[in-house]
């Protein structure tokens, strides 16, 4: 009797064991997602869907070993501030936050959180790591253009409308605080280009209205517009106005051009999110952000908008035709 018990015992062990493992295996790990558009942003929810399906990829599955909590900013720091602090009180395994606004909130946070951030540009000058090699700390992540593309911008802008005199950077201060950077490379490339440049810093969307009208008062006037979380969720707004007041406009990325805007030339925007799944799955097994190298863009794209271009009565230069990675029409 004796010997059948034991054997009934051991029996039962070799068949618990195995569950405890899978259930070890299958314990869900928290990521929070601080992330710098609308909700209802279309853009922003594909390059979420790109994000998730790189974690997919990598056998993380919603409901099953995943768990996301989304917090979406809409390009408001005082939100960003407050869902930051939300998101540390919940104690995830891993934060991702994109854009600067983004880390910058979620920095004053935490120092022990590992973090991981997308499209961040100079995240050494800005102070969130040391070094792109070995960044120390808790953060990681992959960084935007360096800020001397600005120059970049201007000379596009040139080629695109030749007659332009006037530019204004419209840029958020709270949002982006390294527009300054972005100005001093306008500011050195705007002698030669005999362009008189106005920084033109905006707060809330009434100030977005009253830029762009201040320089459609004048001919010959023009928009460089920083890529920061404000200017990007706003910028159903921004171009519509600048196609009310037949303004040229450059912008940082691709969905611009595709909403309407004028020319886009940027690193590709959407390829963090397509890799950035790696740290954190390396992460969740054990890695350290100090350990992870921080990755910059490879790949950069110009965009026109030719339907666009068309009504500002604008005539593309071939050569610039043939350097664009894509018309729209």
């Amino acid at each position: 009797m004796r010997r059948r018990e034991l054997i009934t015992l051991l029996g039962g062990a070799a068949v618990t064991w195995p569950l405890a493992a899978r259930g070890q295996a299958e314990r869900i790990r928290n990521v929070g997602l601080l992330l710098s558009t609308r909700e209802d942003d279309a853009d922003g929810q594909a390059r979420l869907a790109l994000l998730r399906r790189g974690f997919s990829e990598l056998g993380w599955v919603e409901g099953r070993n995943i768990h996301f909590d989304y917090r979406w900013t809409g390009g408001d720091v005082a939100h960003a501030k407050a869902d930051a602090a939300a998101l540390v009180r919940q104690k995830p395994d891993v934060i991702v936050a994109n854009s600067t606004m983004c880390l910058a909130a979620i920095k004053k946070e935490t120092a022990t959180i590992p973090i991981v951030f997308l499209v961040v540009g100079d995240p050494v000058g800005q102070g969130f790591v040391s070094s792109l090699a070995h960044p120390g700390g808790n953060i990681t992540g992959f960084t935007a253009f360096e800020f001397a593309i600005s120059g970049k911008w201007l000379e596009l802008m040139k080629e695109v409308a030749p007659e332009v005199r006037r530019v204004a950077f419209v840029f958020s201060p709270e949002a982006g605080p390294y527009a300054e950077k972005f100005m001093q490379s306008i500011a050195t490339a705007a002698p030669s280009s005999g362009v008189n440049i106005i920084a033109s810093p905006i707060h809330d969307p009434a100030d977005i209205d009253r830029v762009i009208t201040a320089v459609s008062g004048e001919p010959k006037g023009g928009l460089i517009v920083s890529p920061d979380a404000f200017t990007i969720a706003n910028r159903g707004l921004i171009i519509s106005l600048a196609a009310r007041y037949r303004l040229p406009a450059v912008y940082a990325y691709k969905f611009w051009a595709v909403d309407g805007g004028l020319l886009s030339y940027g690193h590709d925007i959407y390829e963090p999110w397509r890799v950035a799944p790696s740290y954190v799955d390396r992460i969740l097994k054990g890695a350290t952000p100090a350990d992870l190298p921080i990755q910059q863009p490879t790949k950069f794209e110009l965009i026109i908008n030719l339907k666009t271009a068309k009504a500002l009565g604008l005539t593309i230069p071939p050569q610039l035709l043939d350097r664009a990675d894509e018309l729209i029409d």
